[in-house]
């Protein structure tokens, strides 16, 4: 085993190829023992080889399409000399180094860099560099790496160079470089121990104005840094990077972040609200490079709740647990993180972990091991959730005995088998808890009985009102004592852990919780649906979402959110054989039976939310805006004359495009005319904007009107669509995936589309094409006839030849699910 200590990296940027020279200091971890040293090497072109400054012959090395290996290097530390060639423009893939719109950019995570050179591209080998960067001057006059600016001049020939050394060790994933032409919005950030940081978000020039809510974003993260960790920026400057053409959202390169543009650029004009907070949301996830630790303690997530609400927050990371995460565990692509009272914990826990392990490459263990140490706390089978894949199922029954004022809940949990896990052990589940009376107040509760002994849970002598019951067996009960009335319970507070649940709480119970039932009213009718009885929307229902409008109380973005069905993916999830067509046509009833007899408190509640105020992004304002965009996509499903005129109104006055696409989106549901004036009168309008224009394509591709897949297939020869960028890619094919109703079309249309989009997509980018391709990872969930078209486009796209790893690994998993 080898240890790299150093690397030196020189880059001459050229325009048909470039030349990196790269110089790694290398020793054995046991001195006087060698074994081959083996590089990873992929499209690079071999120059020359050194060893301690001499010239390697072909015969001691090997090279094939994927490794470099030396057979025999020397057995004390010595210096490994690379010349290579790549060639970023013809680089469609966009990881290692390549050009996007004329700069040069590079993308390492998680095997990029060896498509730079050769080198041990894993996370583990940790190492100093320092980066020398030579270009042309006109061309490319900014040139950024990670670290801190050492050097910088000029070279005859209208070049020029910077030398930028990085004095922290990390692995290889988390190098960075940029040169082109860019400009910057500048500022400081004052550390708490007083020193001072440069600031600077670097876009082409046109895109600087968009830039002010990312330097917000930026400073109140690293600020949140200092707050809640008690972590303070260590390099004297910060760079984030825009990227029109990246295969991800961002990349947290220590000093150098580099972030898909659609994360860093806004203006009320041209971004929503949720683009906003998507900003503010990533940027605080990816500038403190402590990336996701655990899943329901994410960075990103607990920034965003203490900016903004909460509640809401914790509403919409559950959302999207269950629309994506859960159907990815359930099928043939789940995977565990690892083969083989919380904020608290989490707040003592974190400080034992950089205490430990700051500048490391770390495991799993070791996060795990400083958690249970700080609080002393007994974490027993914890360590499953890192080792099975899978969502739990948690099995929930209550009894409440009158005459002993007792409440027994029962649990009782199963872990579905997934590939290669057959059979699973019972998981740590924390299950954070709480009772409410009829009234619905909060019982206070000092005392559990469980295991045969009564557990203590009041803290310094005084009931709690939540408190964590520790599931860890395959079944296990827990009696509260003195409840004078039977609760109602308050289960997973908090979404404690993310599992799937079912109980048998009653329909009035299940008013505690609005998704609960709605998925159970959904299910109720896509039955009756099935057998052809008329659909009967249960008024006790429509009672609810009326009461929850009227509720001046509660925060306008949770009754928002409240009043949301669950989507047509979540409900098919939960059903033996999904039917895409029976869900469409329910979801669609509920929505249009809801918006004819709420019509006056829909219509009142838009009329209620509009302001004429400029545009702020604070969490009343959004939760307005929210409340009144909902209603009016309601209203949008009468298709009525003057539902049309409203929404054509709403679009027209609109000073924002939270609020105008809004109204498009509305409007977008009823086919017609004024429909087809107003698409074309958004795209005419935003045509030179290319993240408003992926907007417009993904509203098209998603919409539910049957036969669109020929729609998108005539978009996809559109002057404003690039198969070579990713967001394109995302808004107009991955937008035609949305739409489980079109892409699961019975005659197999939408799979056929699919599939060829696939094949041609792999040629230039796999990375997006085995992101599409997941689309057809749970074909078994449905009837036999979408099986079979399913199966035959998976079985084409294996046939292809040349397909890359990427691809291959999808689809044959999904193939032999």
């Amino acid at each position: 085993m080898l240890i790299i200590s150093q690397v030196d990296l020189n880059f001459t940027l050229g325009e048909e190829k470039t030349i990196v020279c790269s110089k790694i200091a290398v020793y054995p971890r046991l001195e006087g023992g060698s074994s081959p040293l083996v590089l990873d090497g992929v499209d690079l072109k071999l120059i020359s080889l050194k060893v301690n400054g001499k010239e390697l012959k072909e015969d001691d090395f090997h090279l094939d399409s994927r490794h470099l290996t030396i057979s025999s290097p020397p057995n004390e530390k010595f210096t490994l000399e690379v010349v290579n060639e790549i060639y970023p423009q013809k680089n469609t893939s966009l990881e290692g180094l390549y050009k996007s719109s004329g700069n040069f950019c590079t993308q390492c995570e998680a095997e990029g860099f060896r498509k730079i050179t050769f080198y041990q591209d894993r996370p583990d080998i940790m190492a100093k560099y320092t980066c020398r960067i030579e270009a042309d001057k006109s061309l490319y006059p900014v040139l950024l790496s990670n670290g801190n600016l050492v050097e910088q001049g000029d070279i005859d020939g209208n070049k020029h160079y910077a030398v930028w050394k990085d004095p922290f060790v990390k692995p290889c994933y988390l190098f960075a470089l940029v040169a082109g032409q860019l400009e910057s919005r500048d500022d400081t950030f004052t550390t708490r121990s007083g020193r001072k940081v440069s600031l600077k978000i670097w876009t082409p020039a046109q895109d600087l104005p968009k830039t002010a809510h990312a330097m917000y974003s930026l400073k109140a993260a690293m600020k949140w840094d200092e707050d809640v960790f008690g972590l303070e920026y260590d390099l004297d400057l910060f760079n984030i990077v825009a990227v029109p053409d990246f295969n991800m959202g961002a990349m947290e390169n220590k000093s150098l972040n580099i972030f898909n543009s659609k994360l860093v650029l806004a203006s009320p004009e041209t971004a929503t609200d949720a683009d906003y907070a998507a900003i503010l949301g990533v940027i605080g996830h990816e500038v403190g490079y402590l990336c996701t630790i655990l899943p329901q303690l994410d960075r990103k997530q607990e920034f965003s709740s203490d900016l903004g609400s909460r509640t809401v927050k914790r509403i919409a990371d559950v959302s999207k647990l269950r629309t994506y995460q859960f159907p990815q565990d359930a099928g043939p692509m789940a995977h565990p993180v690892r083969p083989h009272s919380y904020i608290k914990v989490y707040e003592k826990g974190m400080d034992l972990y950089f205490k430990r392990h700051d500048g490391q490459a770390v495991t799993c263990e070791d996060f795990f091991a400083a958690m249970r140490d700080a609080n002393g706390a007994d974490f027993a089978n914890f360590l499953l959730w890192y080792s099975q894949a899978g969502t739990p199922r948690l099995k929930v029954v209550s009894t409440y005995n009158a005459q002993a004022k007792t409440y027994s809940l029962k649990f009782s949990q199963e872990v579905p088998p997934s590939p290669g896990q057959p059979i699973k052990e019972p998981m740590f589940i924390p299950v954070a808890l709480g009772l409410l009376d009829s009234n619905g107040k909060d019982i206070p509760l000092s005392s559990v009985y469980h295991n045969g002994q009564l557990e203590n849970i009041a803290i310094d002598g005084q009931p709690v009102y939540t408190t964590v019951l520790r599931v860890t067996k395959k079944e296990e009960e827990f009696v509260f004592n003195d409840v004078q009335e039977r609760p109602v319970p308050s289960i997973l507070r908090g979404y404690s852990a993310p599992v799937r649940m079912e109980s048998d709480l009653t329909d009035a119970d299940l008013w505690e919780a609005g998704q609960i039932l709605a998925r159970k009213l959904m299910l109720g009718l896509v039955s009756d649906y099935q057998q052809h009885k008329p659909l009967v929307l249960n008024p006790q229902f429509v009672s609810g979402v009326k009461s929850i409008l009227a509720d001046s109380i509660l925060d306008k973005e949770f009754i928002a959110k409240a009043i949301t069905l669950p989507g047509e993916g979540e409900i098919m999830d939960m059903m033996d054989v999904a039917d895409p067509d029976a869900v469409h046509a329910v979801r669609t009833f509920i929505r249009k039976q809801l918006a004819s007899e709420l019509k006056q408190e829909l219509l009142n509640t838009v009329k209620n939310n509009r302001s004429s105020e400029e545009y702020v992004f604070d969490h009343p304002s959004m939760a307005r805006r929210a409340l009144k965009n909902v209603a009016l996509a309601y209203l949008g499903s009468l298709g009525d004359a003057e539902i049309t005129e409203l929404a054509l109104h709403e679009y027209k006055s609109a000073t924002n495009l939270t609020e105008q696409f809004a109204a498009l989106v509305a409007l977008d549901q009823i086919p017609g005319k004024t429909r087809d004036e107003v698409l074309a009168d958004f795209y005419s309008k935003w045509q030179h904007d290319f993240l408003v224009v992926n907007k417009w394509f993904a509203l098209q591709a998603m919409s539910d009107i049957p036969g669109n897949v020929e729609n998108v297939r005539k978009l996809l020869s559109h002057p404003a669509f690039d198969m070579r960028n990713p967001n394109k890619v995302y808004s107009l094919i991955g937008g035609f995936c949305g739409s489980p109703v079109n892409f699961h079309a019975k005659d197999g249309s939408g799979y056929k589309f699919l599939g060829e989009m696939v094949v041609q997509l792999d040629k230039l980018n796999p990375q997006v094409a085995s992101r599409m391709v997941s689309a057809f990872s749970r074909w078994k969930r449905y009837d036999e006839t979408r099986q079979s078209l399913a199966k035959a486009q998976l079985e084409m796209i294996l046939s292809a030849n040349g397909l890359s790893e990427n691809v291959f690994e999808i689809a044959s998993k999904s193939l032999a699910a």
